[in-house]
């Protein structure tokens, strides 16, 4: 099942579970030592499931890895992605009609500064361009990518460009925007299309141009990527084959070139999955990628220089149901997972040395929970 009416199959099957019963490094700040006292926003729908969460919240780490709630954040629905940049956060508002992003103040807790309708559906991603001009977003419901300039006082304004994905064999559904280690492109992923789209950015005009589509074989289902530190290499995960391809990246022409595929659950692992988030080590070492069906997160050593990927170890219990998406922490020594389905956040020790992720060391309730951001 593809397109929105998947997203909302899922949505549905997830909630009736819980009745029954989840940059390029991933959003989290380029500290080398764990922090006491640092602030984690927990981003949650508020339309999906019951009980609905509450769109945003704030959390504290005290000086060990458990995390307490504070202050919820009124007025920011269906936050299923969050950024930051300088002393603004921005949201992604994604199923309210029509699309939408909110700008607040970067604080605990913050302020609620505005909302801007995006000129998308189905608004699932988002992140801010190193310029620090643009907010760009990944719009799911009718597969496009918009550009926001981010106005004098931080708010993220009307779009200067909306592009509409073409070329598949399916509907587009865009699922990630980002730019490259290089700040020369921008690169969206499309989950409908089996494609990842290249684009120059105009950072006068806020216009979008497409240098490549990389197409990759039907029914990939490519939902997000991260870049290799070294700015060589892309790993592209795909949601409905449950993979990564190693992509090769010449960021002086903007292309990317698919190369080896390769598994993120073992072929005795039970169909179907759903792999929905990925990232790497700040050391280039280590890839992670978390599988919504056995409700794992696999672990993928790294070698020559980037080319090649290769699992390691057993996947790794998460502890909840659904991990929609993980993050590293400054440190990180830990993993923390949004389990979407089971309603909470929990957190996995992990060894710097091996990269092996521990058993599950504790969980926060927070409803309908989609994603974790340290600030």
């Amino acid at each position: 099942m593809v397109g929105f009416d998947r997203r909302r199959f899922l949505g549905a099957v997830g909630a009736a579970g819980a009745v029954g019963l989840t940059g390029m490094l991933t959003g989290r700040a380029a500290a080398s030592t764990e922090r006491a006292g640092c602030v984690v926003y927990l981003g949650s729908y508020t339309t999906w499931g019951e009980p609905p969460g509450v769109g945003l919240q704030v959390a504290t780490r005290g000086s060990g890895p458990a995390l307490t709630l504070g202050a919820t954040v009124p007025g920011v629905p269906d936050a299923s992605w969050l950024a930051v940049s300088k002393d603004k956060l921005y949201s992604t508002n994604e199923l309210v009609p029509d699309g939408q992003v909110t700008t607040l103040s970067a604080a605990n807790p913050p302020k609620v500064l505005g909302s801007q309708p995006v000129g998308g559906a189905g608004t699932t991603h988002l992140s801010v361009h190193p310029s620090g001009k643009f907010v760009l977003t990944a719009n799911y419901t009718d597969g496009t990518v918009s550009v926001l300039p981010i106005q004098s006082g931080g708010k993220a304004g009307p779009p200067t460009d909306v592009v509409k994905h073409t070329g598949g064999e399916r509907e587009a559904h865009a699922h990630q925007v980002v730019t490259d280690p290089s700040g020369k492109w921008v690169v969206a992923v499309d989950l409908g299309t089996d494609s990842v789209y290249v684009y120059k950015l105009d950072l006068g005009t806020g216009k979008l141009k497409l240098n490549q589509q990389l197409k990759l074989p039907s029914g990939a289902g490519p939902r997000h990527l991260v870049f290799h530190p070294n700015g060589k290499y892309a790993y592209i995960l795909g949601e409905l084959r449950a993979e990564i391809t190693v992509a090769a990246w010449d960021a002086n022409a903007g292309k990317l070139t698919a190369g080896a595929v390769v598994p993120t659950v073992p072929s005795t692992a039970p169909v179907p999955q759903y792999p929905a988030e990925i990232a790497i080590s700040r050391d280039g070492r280590f890839v992670y990628a978390s599988n919504r069906g056995e409700d794992t997160i696999a672990t993928f050593g790294v070698g020559a220089g980037g080319a090649e990927i290769t699992r390691i170890g057993e996947n790794a219990t998460t502890g909840g149901a659904w991990p929609r998406h993980f993050t590293l922490d400054p440190s990180e020594r830990w993993v923390y997972v949004a389990n979407q389905r089971s309603n909470t956040v929990t957190w996995l020790p992990r060894d710097p040395a091996t990269g092996l992720l521990g058993k599950p060391a504790g969980s926060l309730a927070v409803n309908h929970v989609a994603f974790v951001l340290f600030r």
